[in-house]
C-alpha cells in the first residue's frame, strides 16, 4: 500500500470521517456513515506493526504496551489532525483514525438549533453535550466554545483526551491541555484549574465522581463548565451523573444539579436526504419545571417536562425528527429508526397529537 501520509491525504480528499486499518483487509474509510473499502492490497502484520511504531507517541507507548490499546492525537504535516485509537486484534495492532477538521463549524453549518447560541452565552453553571459514541458531541462542544470565543472576552481552559479541535484566540484567551501531554489525568487537571484564572472550563468527558465533583464545585463558584456524557436522552443525564456517586451522596448531588445544571444537549446523527447526516437534537433547559422535577426526585417526569417546554426552547427527539421530516431534510424511514417513540412519531406525522405529557406532569 502507499505511505500512511498518502492514505490519510486520500481520506481527507474523499471527505472521510474515519480511517480503519486492520489485519488482512485493505484500508477502509467511513464516508457519510458508509464503510468504503479502498483499492489497496490487504494489510499485513508487518505493515501494521511498522505503522504502530511510527504513529504511537512516546508518552503513549507504555500505556499501549501495558494494556494493548490507547488513544492519542496525530498531526500529519500538510494533511491534518487525527484522533487515533490503536488496539490489538489477534496480537496485531489495528487502528481507527478520526479526521479532526481544522475549522470549527457554526451552529447553522452543523444544523443545530439556534437556541444553542443562548446556551453558549450562559454566564455560569454546567452545560452538557450528550449522546452515543460518534454522535457529534465533541463537535457541538467545540461550536459552543467557539461561539463564546467570537462573542465574549473570556479566559477559557480546556482539558481534553486528546485535543480534537485547535482553537485560535479571537475575543477570548484559550489554553488547551491534553491529558498525557500537559496533565497526567482529567482529575489532576481539574484539581489545579481554578488556580489558572478561568471563566470557562471545558472538560472533554465526565468520567467519574471525582471529575464531576470538581466540575460542580467550579460551577458553584461562578464558572461556566462544558462537558460531555454518554447518554441516550437528555433526561438520562441526571441519572447518569447520580450513578457516579454512592447512594448516601445522591440527594445532595441532585439538589446541587437542580441549582447548577443549565442545559443538556443530546443528539443523534440521522442520514440526510441530500447525503451526509443531520443532527436530531433533544434539548433540556433548567426551567422552573425541570428544576422542580430534580428537587422532588421526579426524574421519570423529565421527558414530559422537555416535551411541553417548547416555548422555552426545549424539544424531544421525536419533536426534532418531526420537524426534520416535515422540512424534507430526512425521510420518514430514517426518522422512525432514530425516534425515541416511533409509534408516537408515526401518529404525529398523521396529524394526531396526544397530550400525554401534560397529564404526566399534573399527577
Amino acid at each position: 500500500m502507499s505511505s500512511l501520509r498518502e492514505l490519510l491525504a486520500a481520506a481527507v480528499a474523499q471527505g472521510a470521517a474515519d480511517v480503519h486499518l486492520k489485519l488482512g483487509q485493505p484500508p477502509i474509510f467511513r464516508i457519510h456513515s458508509d464503510l468504503v473499502t479502498q483499492n489497496f492490497q490487504p494489510l499485513t502484520a508487518d505493515q501494521l506493526v511498522a505503522i504502530a511504531q511510527d504513529l504511537i507517541p512516546p508518552h503513549i507507548r507504555p500505556q499501549y504496551e501495558a494494556h494493548h490499546e490507547a488513544d492519542f492525537s496525530h498531526q500529519e504535516e500538510g494533511v491534518g489532525r487525527f484522533r487515533a485509537t490503536v488496539f490489538n486484534t489477534q496480537l496485531v495492532p489495528a487502528f481507527a483514525l478520526r479526521y479532526v477538521k481544522t475549522s470549527i463549524p457554526s451552529f447553522a453549518a452543523l444544523g443545530l438549533p439556534p437556541i444553542l447560541q443562548k446556551i453558549a452565552l450562559t454566564p455560569r453553571g454546567i452545560v452538557l453535550a450528550t449522546g452515543s459514541t460518534g454522535s457529534g458531541k465533541s463537535t457541538t462542544l467545540a461550536a459552543l466554545v467557539e461561539c463564546i470565543n467570537q462573542s465574549l472576552t473570556r479566559r477559557i481552559i480546556t482539558i481534553e483526551d486528546p485535543v480534537e479541535f485547535l482553537f485560535t484566540d479571537a475575543r477570548s484567551v484559550i489554553s488547551q491541555r491534553e491529558v498525557g501531554l500537559d496533565t497526567p489525568s482529567f482529575n489532576a487537571g481539574l484539581r489545579h484549574v481554578l488556580r489558572q484564572d478561568p471563566d470557562i472550563i471545558m472538560i472533554g468527558e465526565m468520567r467519574d465522581a471525582e471529575s464531576f465533583s470538581a466540575a460542580l464545585q467550579a460551577s458553584e463558584t461562578g464558572h461556566l463548565i462544558f462537558s460531555t456524557l454518554h447518554t441516550d436522552t437528555a433526561g438520562q443525564a441526571v441519572t447518569r451523573i447520580l450513578n457516579f456517586f454512592p447512594p448516601d451522596q445522591r440527594d445532595q448531588i441532585r439538589m446541587s444539579l437542580a441549582t447548577n445544571l443549565q442545559a443538556v444537549v443530546c443528539q443523534r446523527l440521522v442520514p440526510a436526504n441530500k447525503g451526509g447526516v443531520m443532527p436530531a437534537v433533544e434539548i433540556m433547559l433548567n426551567t422552573p419545571t425541570v428544576r422542580k422535577m430534580m428537587e422532588k426526585n421526579s426524574l421519570e417526569k423529565l421527558p414530559a417536562a422537555i416535551e411541553t417546554g417548547g416555548e422555552d426552547g426545549m424539544q424531544t427527539f421525536n419533536q426534532a425528527l418531526y420537524a426534520l421530516i416535515k422540512a424534507g431534510t430526512v425521510n420518514e424511514q430514517s426518522g422512525m429508526q432514530y425516534a425515541s417513540n416511533p409509534e408516537a412519531l408515526k401518529m404525529n406525522l398523521k396529524g394526531i397529537f396526544l397530550d400525554e405529557a401534560r397529564r404526566i406532569l399534573s399527577t
